[in-house]
């Protein structure tokens, strides 16, 4: 599935998510199923699937990894195991270090240090989104699987700060 075709919108990293909100809620609406109550059974079955399809290309597109894995997809690019690349070792050596400052700081339940450190991720991660857009646009697809990565262990590091936030703040 494409989920820019399905969105009718085009394809590229840098998109509106607010603009393409509207549209995925003007699409449910449209195939809401209250709309097909007096329609044949194989009509319902299809406006009933063609929901599901702009709902889950909704989810890929507002995501940012999942619509860098989207638009590899659509340029050949696969991401596996097997394809993506290794993490350069200062990159992974780093995140190791990220994570270790993170758990002090959750054990000395201090609050302020977390929020700092997340600040930092989400500015990296901000930034490997630029460079994700920047090179979608001049066709480097294959080049970004390693960034698509490195998004990936910004996410799971945020992640894991959100659960801290909500622990220390109960």
């Amino acid at each position: 599935m494409d989920p820019f075709a399905t969105l009718g919108i085009e394809a590229r990293f840098d998109v509106d998510l607010a603009a393409i909100e509207r549209t995925h809620r003007e699409l449910s609406r449209a195939l809401h199923p209250d709309k097909y109550v007096g329609s044949g059974a194989s009509e319902r079955r299809a406006a009933l699937g063609k929901a599901v399809e702009v709902n889950e290309a909704w989810r890929i597109v507002r995501d940012p990894i999942r619509r860098a894995e989207a638009l590899l997809a659509l340029r050949g690019v696969t991401m596996d195991e097997r394809s993506e690349p290794k993490a350069e070792p200062e990159f992974l050596m780093e995140m190791l270090e990220q994570r270790e400052a993170l758990a002090e700081a959750k054990q000395a339940r201090d609050l302020p240090a977390v929020r700092r450190m997340a600040a930092a991720v989400e500015e990296r991660s901000r930034d490997v989104e630029a460079t994700l857009s920047e090179g979608f646009l001049r066709g480097e697809a294959s080049s970004l699987v390693g960034r698509v990565g490195e998004l990936r262990f910004y996410r799971r590091f945020l992640d894991e700060v959100s659960a801290i936030e909500d622990e220390l703040a109960a």
